[in-house]
């Protein structure tokens, strides 16, 4: 893919419009250069969103008008690319340009990011794909652009690359099934992205768990054969002095079966996701260290199946915690908050950074809230608040505030141990969550608690069924670049 400044001839061209007052001359402008009817053109093509008009020249060249709708913010963009790709990648030729004319480079990321996704094969372990080449992997992509734009519009191709070939990894993890990865597959992309782009990684496995007390964790993967482990990953820029520390912690269950309390089969299938909060974190961490940020990031990822066998942890047990807090398992099925325990406790104790975030598919409570639309957002600090919601809003990976006051440390109040990990309410339960993640963040002053349950695997146009979306990497990377 490239940036060039200039009018293309040569292959397919896409021609982005926004619906706006001018639209009518706008369209009369481009049926002049294409050699049509002025009032055919503004009869049949209205610019809404997702909108496609295909046009032929003497030549066979193709042109497609693309509209974005009204006021189009960068995930328009990124989604109306993504959806054009996806239903036309078979049809376009090996040159395509996408004329940009006109609109400020800031666009260009969304756009490079819409074009790689669009791309993007649910199928992989089919085994009839046809190995036909695309316009994207055999050809050449221009995007054309203002001459006194090339610079700012070369650096965001550079930055949208890096983002779209790490978020593509993990929508591949993600949408693996369970047989297909483990706790040890992702220690293991880990060290090779760690080798590959310059970070250090450590694994700690079954018997350093052990050795080093991380029994909140070590009690979730009682009932699985695969072992647990827990995955430090730890960027630090280069040049920099006194950067800020940064600590990302993780949700990693691969599988998530809901333990000696069993889910339903109805949608178990999906649980496959149940690590959306550790592809964030790797992804950041991969991103990040491409991109060279000017932050000392550090990456805790808890990483386990909750399976049921004789051996798993029952409802009503006590277990002690990293931090040495005990805690009364109500709920078998609400694991991911006991081993993101383990994690906000040995990020805390052992890295001392200066803003901790966690993310994690944790609650089904969120989506009653939220939808499938905005992640849960959990934190007592503005300034942090403010911070992640203004990167939210600019990257279209919304987030909206929720309540932790301290009136929900009821609901995790134990009779026996420190704290429970379930209220047994019907109601509050992303909140109830929060407050009991909050006690092994050990009073950071700032710490945020992103529950993902409802973006992290959503329905989109590569699948009948939910699949991965990436949720989390372009907003931390943004929050990061923003600091």
């Amino acid at each position: 893919m490239r940036i060039i400044c200039g009018n293309t001839d040569i292959g397919d061209r896409i021609i982005p419009v926004v619906k706006t007052d001018s639209l009518i001359d706008r369209l009369a402008e481009q049926a002049t250069k294409l050699g049509l009817p002025t009032d055919a053109l503004q009869r049949d093509f209205k610019a809404e969103a997702k909108e496609v008009l295909t046009m032929y020249g003497s030549d066979g060249q193709k042109t497609y008008l693309l509209g974005l709708g009204t006021d189009p913010q960068a995930i328009d963009w990124l989604k109306t690319f993504r959806k054009f790709v996806f239903d036309h990648k078979a049809k376009l030729s090996a040159t395509v340009s996408v004329d940009l004319t006109g609109f400020d480079a800031s666009v260009v990321e969304p756009v490079v990011l819409g074009l790689r996704a669009g791309s993007y094969d649910l199928g992989l372990f089919k085994t009839d794909k046809p190995e036909k080449p695309t316009f994207l992997t055999d050809g050449q992509v221009s995007i054309v652009l203002s001459a006194d734009q090339q610079a700012e519009a070369q650096e965001a191709l550079q930055r949208a690359e890096h983002i779209a070939l790490t978020t593509r990894q993990m929508l591949d993890v993600m949408n693996s099934p369970a047989n297909k990865k483990s706790p040890e597959s992702l220690a293991k992309w880990a060290m090779a992205s760690g080798q590959a782009y310059g970070y250090k990684v450590t694994v700690l496995d079954r018997a350093e768990l052990e050795a080093q007390g991380l029994g909140a964790l070590l009690s979730v993967s009682a009932g699985s054969e695969v072992p647990p482990v827990l995955i430090v990953v730890e960027y630090k820029p280069q040049g920099v002095e006194k950067a800020k520390t940064v600590g990302l912690v993780g949700k990693g269950v691969t599988f998530d079966t809901g333990g000696v309390s069993i889910k339903t089969s109805a949608n178990m299938h999906y649980m496959k996701s149940d690590m959306g909060g550790a592809a964030a974190v790797l992804g950041t961490l991969e991103v990040a260290a491409k991109l060279n940020l000017p932050v000392h990031l550090v990456g805790v990822i808890p990483a386990t199946e909750n399976s049921t066998d004789g051996r798993s942890t029952k409802p009503g047990d006590v277990v002690t915690s990293y931090s040495g807090k005990t805690i009364e398992i109500i709920d078998t099925d609400a694991e991911g908050r006991v081993i993101l325990a383990d994690g906000l406790g040995y990020l805390v104790r052992n890295y001392q950074p200066d803003v901790v975030i966690d993310l994690a598919t944790l609650t089904g409570s969120v989506i009653a809230a939220l939808g499938y639309h905005a992640a849960g957002l959990f934190t007592a600090n503005n300034d942090l608040a403010a911070q992640l919601t203004a990167a939210a809003d600019r990257t279209g990976e919304r987030l909206w505030r929720m309540p932790v006051w301290d009136v929900y440390k009821e609901d995790i109040k134990s009779d026996v141990a420190d704290v429970k990990n379930f209220s047994g309410k019907p109601l509050a339960g992303s909140i109830s969550a929060a407050k009991f993640l909050e006690v092994f963040a050990e009073g950071h002053p700032a710490w945020a608690h992103l529950d993902i349950a409802g973006t992290a695997f959503a329905d989109t146009e590569f699948g009948t069924q939910k699949n991965a979306t990436g949720f989390g990497i372009r907003l931390l990377i943004d929050y990061l670049q923003n600091l």
